[in-house]
């Protein structure tokens, strides 16, 4: 058995590795099918080769459990319909030359349609009316409901990824491959709504070709090989519809499976499992139907062996279904009252606190929502990058959310839930800020800016160049609160790093410099100890970027001491030179007050 698997396995990996040079002589063949004329023995293959393949193409449709497991399929049906076109064209050349189409048009002409061309035409033309009118024209209409909202709904989908990457409940690798599903599934609907088009254009392609076999081998047959009228229509009508009905059924499979796959709702199970398990989900209702067909078959005129046979499956269906049900009940209950003890437990999420977080009034929604041109979430990722940069400290994820019990254009910023600070903004308005060298007062709402607490006016937009030329600093709304939560990030950041953020640091630095780290920790320091000293330097603003001194300054200080301050005085003495390069002005000197 596992020689079998292994043999499996490497006849797929050989498979996938000419995959490529497999599409390419699918495509030579294309071209072959319109042009050169093929031998019946190999139209016979290929049309046999076609009702596999649409078999194949709708059994993976019911297989897979959401429809981006498929996505190749706008693109796969492109293909099979021109190969279907070539099939027709060269089985119109045989048949038309020839008065032949090969063993298996032979076969679909005289078994399938028993002989009779008429029957055969009937059959046609409701397998064409059945895919054409009901399967072609739901799936194509589906197809651009499905991608209208699709398209709706991306800025949503793409914001809902953004919260959740600000808020920490994914990484950036997670955010990263779900706006490619998003983007992916934007691209298979858009690509199904052209896609169903070809459907609907082969069924009309289907009669016009096989109307042309029909005529074109009755002419011919009637004035070229010298047959009367009637043997003629008997024979080339038995070859064009059974040539037809070979082509036609694996384009009937090909269009439910694009109805399926665009009906597809995701879920976590194949096709077959969810109609199993949802429609025998109410047994109430098999055993209504059950009671329905006994009743039929009581009628007078109606057979009453078969609506009694059925009435009496349904019935036992629906009774054995609702035996599982209520035995499924009394476990589940079971399994409840075994775990009640737990369900404390599962309220310790609720008392998750976040590190910062920021509540926002209903009115200032407009900032966040993307759809709106809110970039409050873009400009937080970059804020807490340039807080990176400047602290070398990685501030936590920041979440937001809305609250409708603060009024309705005022914002709190809340550091591990308690509220540290909290403002007011106009939304349409722009904040004009006193730098202290201003020509005038502005006309405005006075207020406070809230990062600093400096002079400010709320003004319209129309006064936005009159407040600049003014001297006054203009900003938006979005910068306002961006600024003032960068202030109150970089303040707090002593309290806000923990002892697993300093862990991470360490393992960090480790991967590039092992024995630094494998000196002071946890031989000379605890991990506790090193985050008290990264918090005394970041309370006064001082980067904690360079790891590597910082380690190597407490390495060689802390064999003498372990108190906290001397080794925070060490370190500082340490990195020096980045402690005044951050206070440097832009030539070079370093300002300061001698007492």
């Amino acid at each position: 058995m596992a020689a079998d698997q292994a043999v499996n396995a490497s006849w797929l990996v050989q498979l996938n590795r000419y995959s490529s040079a497999l599409l390419a002589l699918i495509i030579a063949l294309l071209v072959t099918l319109l042009i050169i004329p093929i031998p019946s023995a190999i139209i016979d293959a290929l049309l046999v080769f076609n009702l596999v393949l649409s078999i194949m193409v709708l059994m993976v449709t019911m297989y897979n459990n959401e429809p981006l497991q498929f996505s190749m399929f706008p693109t796969l049906l492109l293909i099979t319909t021109t190969f279907r076109l070539g099939l027709y064209i060269s089985t119109t050349r045989l048949i038309l030359s020839t008065g032949s189409a090969g063993s298996v048009v032979n076969a679909f002409g005289s078994i399938v349609i028993g002989g009779n061309y008429v029957v055969g035409i009937i059959i046609f033309l409701i397998l064409v009316i059945v895919q054409f009118v009901v399967i072609t024209t739901g799936t194509t209409r589906i197809s651009e409901v499905a991608a209208r909202f699709t398209l709706d709904a991306m800025p949503g989908k793409q914001m809902a990824i953004d919260a959740d990457l600000n808020s920490g409940l994914i990484t950036e690798e997670e955010a990263k491959q779900r706006r490619r599903a998003v983007q992916r599934e934007a691209d298979f609907y858009g690509a199904m709504d052209g896609a169903s088009k070809f459907v609907r254009g082969d069924a009309i392609a289907s009669i016009i070709i096989t109307a042309v076999n029909l005529i074109g081998g009755f002419i011919i047959g009637s004035t070229q090989q010298g047959l009367n009228l009637v043997d003629s229509l008997q024979t080339f009508g038995q070859i064009a519809i059974g040539a037809g009905l070979a082509i036609q059924i694996p384009t009937l499979l090909l269009s439910t499976a694009s109805g399926v796959i665009v009906t597809r709702v995701a879920s976590d199970s194949n096709l077959g499992q969810d109609i199993s398990r949802q429609l025998l989900a109410q047994p109430r209702a098999l055993m209504v139907a059950a009671v329905l067909i006994i009743l039929f078959g009581i009628i007078p005129g109606l057979p009453k062996l078969p609506f009694f046979i059925i009435g009496a499956l349904t019935a036992t269906a629906s009774y054995f279904i609702n035996q599982a049900s209520k035995r499924a009940v009394a476990e589940e209950e079971s399994t409840i009252q075994e775990s009640k003890p737990a369900g404390t437990e599962s309220m310790i999420d609720v008392l998750q606190v976040d590190p910062i977080e920021v509540e926002i009034g209903y009115g200032l929604i407009p900032l966040v929502d993307p759809d709106q041109g809110g970039e409050i979430l873009d400009r937080i990722t970059l804020m807490r990058r340039q807080i990176a940069m400047e602290l070398g400290y990685v501030i936590p994820p920041i979440r937001i959310r809305d609250n409708i019990q603060i009024p309705s254009s005022e914002y709190r910023i809340k550091i591990k839930g308690v509220d540290i600070s909290k403002s007011q903004i106009i939304l349409d308005q722009y904040l004009a800020i006193d730098s202290g060298i201003t020509t005038g007062k502005i006309a405005g709402i006075e207020t406070r800016e809230p990062a600093f607490g400096l002079p400010a006016f709320w003004i319209s937009p129309e006064r936005r160049e009159e407040a600049e030329i003014m001297g006054y600093t203009v900003v938006d709304p979005a910068s306002a609160i961006i600024t003032h939560l960068s202030e109150l990030a970089k303040k707090y950041a002593h309290e806000l790093i923990s002892r697993q953020d300093v862990q991470q640091m360490l393992d960090s630095v480790k991967q590039n410099s092992p024995v630094v780290v494998e000196e002071v920790v946890p031989s000379v320091l605890t991990v506790g100890e090193i985050q008290q000293v990264l918090q005394n330097l970041l309370s006064e603003r001082v980067s904690i970027r360079d790891m590597v001194t910082i380690l190597e300054a407490l390495g060689d200080k802390a064999r003498s001491t372990r108190n906290i301050d001397i080794l925070t005085e060490h370190v500082r003495q340490a990195i020096g030179r980045n402690i005044c390069r951050q206070h440097q002005v832009e030539d070079g000197k370093l300002e300061v007050i001698t007492i």
